[in-house]
């Protein structure tokens, strides 16, 4: 009883993942071997490659303070280890948010962010980028006690003047009073600001990731993680007590940072009830028990709006005792198997589809390309031995007719060749404006004038309003790109119609650049300022932290994906005429070897027969191109194609 169904489920995924790396893999050396690299799909396939390779199924976990979090975490992954690994006694809870994975290459590791470096100017992601920033302690994954003890340092805590702690954002005067701690010298505040863990746990070795949130105040002063980490998880799974419901901090927490980062969608979003054990009552009988759940359930299903099937009642502290000392009727009494359920089935299934969508996206088009070439060419080759068969090759004049109308179908060619090469011409002026609409250039100078509007500006009135004109000014931006890719688009669909129409090419549906998974993303981004812009928080904070929350967090995002347009744009712009090339080159080569095949019966001495046997072994190359193109295809569970 140790999570198998999980850890069977993920082995599961792994293994399909693997299988679909070692297909493209598979695919990309068939390209080679049959003559149909070129370094565009080539960076496309390795891109794509990359991607899966760094594949990692994130599961964010989100709570307030005291909701047993982290010991739902010990019961879910780590109780194999027989203790309790992560640090999770009663009012000891994880003070900086947490990240759990396998890192192959850096080892086995904690690594710190100290808390003071919320004062740079740096992002998070930055920071990622350069190990040196960290503190790292080193892992010794034979001994879980050695673990369990370093990983106390998650909940280290130091004493700062309260000025400090105020510019941290870890000082809220009136949440203080409230505790009756009126003017302190010295505030008490979390150590670190972000940990990274890495050890070959054999889930995390398989692509499992793990973000452990600590409570409404660090999503409160880490924009990174609601704007940043909260979005890229897989699942977010919402902890609540039981024996509290509902809050009023976890219901700000829910809507202001949970169903925020889901657009609505209540996909991929799990609320786990947590510590029904507190409910658990010797004097009251089973049906008054499970009426209590049912009535928490039902209570905290109106309150934040969700099915009461997305309604987990668990016992972590129950879950993980049971793990370890093997109780199978205790953990049954935990409920912990239909959360286990839930991520092993709905999780990991939809994280499987979205992958199998990405590579159809990413590849589908090349493959798709490739099978028409490869059919076209045996076709052609069927086709021309089937001709030969009924040719007279003892008649002079017969094969001097043929050899003439290759002749004139080579001239054709050449002039193929030439209409190919004005067509990319004209095309490539149209491309560059497209690409130049993306250029770094253009956006940072919209964002350095206005940072610097915003750092002058004398009212929080002021700055709001300059904050405002940037996201206008970036969404004007953004709607010049969309003209020029409609353009670009129109562009490229004539000249595929124009080599069907007057060159008798096969028709290939291009694939034409798309703007719009940009322009969503960046609405995201612009909404998340509005909200940013609007927030009580922001009129709160001192002004210089407000910017430099608002350039390391939202600005950096929209640079990003300005930045991925630029090099989608690019790659797409180097590669869309491709398939029109290839066909050439199938062009050539088949006029190329029907000349050679018919010098080559015109000038033998072997019989008619003979000479149309050895065409025929030569159609067997073809046959095992398209044949091993079927299994590949297959592998990749390509098979619509």
């Amino acid at each position: 009883m140790r999570n198998m169904e999980f850890k069977a489920q993920m082995h599961e995924y792994a293994q399909w993942r693997a299988q679909l790396i070692d297909a493209i893999e598979i695919y990309h050396q068939w390209r080679i071997r049959y003559g149909m690299r070129d370094i565009h799909s080539t960076d496309t396939i390795l891109n794509i490659l990359n991607g899966l390779q760094a594949d990692r199924v994130t599961l964010a976990f989100v709570a307030e303070f005291s909701r047993g979090k982290t010991e739902l975490i010990n019961a879910l992954f780590f109780a194999e280890t027989g203790i309790r690994l992560l640090p999770s006694s009663p009012g000891r809870t994880t003070m900086s948010p947490t990240e759990l994975f396998h890192d192959e290459q850096g080892g086995s590791y904690i690594r710190l962010l100290n808390i003071e470096s919320r004062l740079e100017d740096i992002s998070l992601a930055e920071f990622k980028r350069n190990p040196k920033c960290w503190t790292q302690i080193d892992l010794d994954c034979d001994s879980p006690a050695q673990m369990q003890e370093a990983f106390k340092e998650l909940i280290s805590t130091k004493q700062v003047d309260r000025d400090l702690a105020d510019k941290l954002g870890l000082w809220n005067e009136r949440e203080a009073a409230e505790q009756g701690i009126i003017n302190p010298e010295t505030v008490e505040i979390p150590c670190w600001r972000h940990a990274l863990i890495s050890f070959p746990h054999p889930l995390l070795k398989e692509g499992l990731a793990i973000l452990d949130t600590p409570g409404l105040n660090a999503l409160g002063t880490e924009p990174e993680l609601t704007l940043t980490l909260l979005p890229s998880a897989q699942a977010i799974i919402f902890v609540l007590a039981a024996d509290t419901g509902v809050t009023k901090s976890d219901l700000e927490m829910w809507h202001n940072h949970v169903c925020y980062n889901r657009g609505g969608s209540k996909q991929g979003l799990a609320v786990v009830m947590n510590k029904i054990d507190a409910m658990w009552d010797d004097l009251a009988d089973e049906n008054g028990y499970e009426a209590s759940i049912r009535s928490q359930i039902k209570s905290s299903a109106v309150t934040l709006k969700v099915n009461e099937n997305a309604i987990f009642p668990v016992s972590a502290k129950q879950a993980l005792l049971a793990k370890v000392k093997n109780d199978h009727v205790l953990l049954e009494k935990s409920r912990l198997a239909n959360l286990e359920n839930y991520l092993a089935n709905d999780v990991l299934n939809q994280r499987k589809n979205m992958l199998q969508t990405t590579v159809n996206r990413d590849i589908g088009f090349l493959v798709k390309e490739s099978v028409n070439l490869t059919n076209s060419s045996l076709e052609h080759a069927m086709a021309q031995l089937e001709e030969f068969r009924k040719i007279d090759f003892q008649n002079q004049d017969m094969t001097d007719k043929l050899m003439a109308e290759t002749r004139d179908r080579q001239t054709v060619y050449m002039t193929n060749v030439e209409n190919f090469q004005a067509s990319r011409r004209i095309f490539a002026v149209q491309a560059q404006l497209l690409i130049d609409s993306f250029a770094k250039e253009k956006m940072d100078k919209i964002i350095k004038v206005t940072k610097h509007d915003m750092a002058k500006s004398l009212t929080t009135y002021g700055m709001k309003q300059n904050m405002r004109k940037l996201f206008d000014e970036l969404r004007d931006l953004l709607q010049d790109s969309v003209d020029i890719t409609n353009e670009s688009r129109r562009l490229v669909k004539v000249i595929h119609k124009k080599f069907k129409d007057e060159h008798g090419f096969k028709e290939i549906e291009p694939q034409l650049f798309s703007i719009k998974q940009y322009q969503l993303e960046l609405e995201q981004i612009f909404d998340e300022g509005e909200a940013f812009r609007s927030s009580a928080k922001t009129a709160m904070s001192e002004q210089s932290i407000v910017i430099n929350k608002l350039y390391s967090t939202l600005i950096a995002k929209a640079r990003n994906i300005v930045r991925q347009a630029h090099t989608d744009a690019v790659a797409w712009s180097n590669s869309v005429l491709t398939p029109l090339m290839h066909q050439i080159k199938g062009h050539k080569k088949q006029i190329e070897g029907r000349l050679q095949m018919l010098r080559k019966i015109n000038s033998s001495k072997g019989s008619v027969i003979e000479n149309i046997a050895s065409l025929e072994a030569e159609l067997e190359p073809l046959k095992r191109q398209r044949d091993e193109l079927a299994i590949i295809v297959n592998a990749m569970h390509l098979d619509s194609l």
